[in-house]
């Protein structure tokens, strides 16, 4: 799905438009969330069919974590080693979700990449050991007009019993991490209309003599740079904002 690559910014060669199911997000009587965002994605056949390929979609797999860091500021990265994947917030032992390493399924008319949770601060004890997951599903729709192509793309979480309900109440759940969520993996969608993939981190289709990647001191690799400069001047901003109150609320 990603004729994209070469693409020049100026020329908007996609359209992302989200097409969420009725039903997107439902928590069972058990505690198991299942939450499903999705859009239909239309860019030009010539550019799709040659780039229909398992390495492209493992450089959307690579793109959904980049995001996540990115409209993040930074504050949540991702690290890959050989047989996981974990969010953290800013650094370990802060692991929000750890994942088991990606499956992959490839077909002529669909492509699946799927990381199965295995635990985190925001999973329940019940969820984990790999009983939920975390799916991007890429699905080719039939032709409608002649020399465009339209792809559904569903980002979908299933089995995934979130901490939080646990230790509050599902209300709470629904009303905060759920929606965040949400929003995040809408940003994601649209941002597909934009034709830019990020470069694989692991290579996993590559030829092996191609698989260069930059790994931390303990060898994992991370998605995202924390923007320490920016966080500071907001810390700053805040404390100033804050002082600049108290000698107002304080004045004669």
């Amino acid at each position: 799905m990603t004729g994209l690559l070469n693409a020049r910014r100026e020329r908007r060669v996609a359209e992302s438009v989200i097409r969420d199911p009725e039903e997107h997000t439902v928590m069972a009587k058990d505690g198991a969330v299942r939450s499903i965002q999705a859009a239909y994605v239309t860019v030009p056949t010539e550019q799709l069919e040659p780039l229909w390929n398992p390495p492209n979609l493992e450089r959307l797999a690579r793109t959904y974590w980049k995001y996540l860091s990115r409209v993040t500021l930074g504050l949540i990265r991702v690290t890959y080693t050989e047989d996981e994947r974990a969010v953290v917030l800013l650094f370990r032992p802060l692991v929000l979700l750890r994942f088991r390493a990606p499956e992959y399924e490839f077909s002529r008319n669909r492509g699946v990449v799927r990381w199965r949770i295995e635990d985190g601060l925001l999973v329940s004890p019940r969820g984990r050991g790999g009983r939920g997951y975390l799916e991007i599903d890429v699905r080719l729709v039939p032709q409608e007009e002649e020399g465009w192509s339209t792809v559904h793309v569903e980002v979908e979480v299933a089995s995934f019993y979130p901490a939080i309900a646990t230790w509050l109440t599902g209300f709470v759940y629904s009303h905060t991490q759920s929606k965040i969520h949400v929003i995040v993996t809408h940003g994601f969608l649209r941002s597909l209309a934009r034709l830019e993939l990020e470069e694989s981190a692991v290579g996993r289709f590559a030829p092996e003599d191609q698989r260069g990647v930059r790994r931390e001191k303990d060898g994992a690799i991370t998605v995202g740079e924390t923007p320490w400069g920016w966080i500071a001047a907001l810390a700053a901003a805040g404390v100033a904002a804050v002082a600049g109150l108290v000698l107002w609320l304080m004045r004669d």
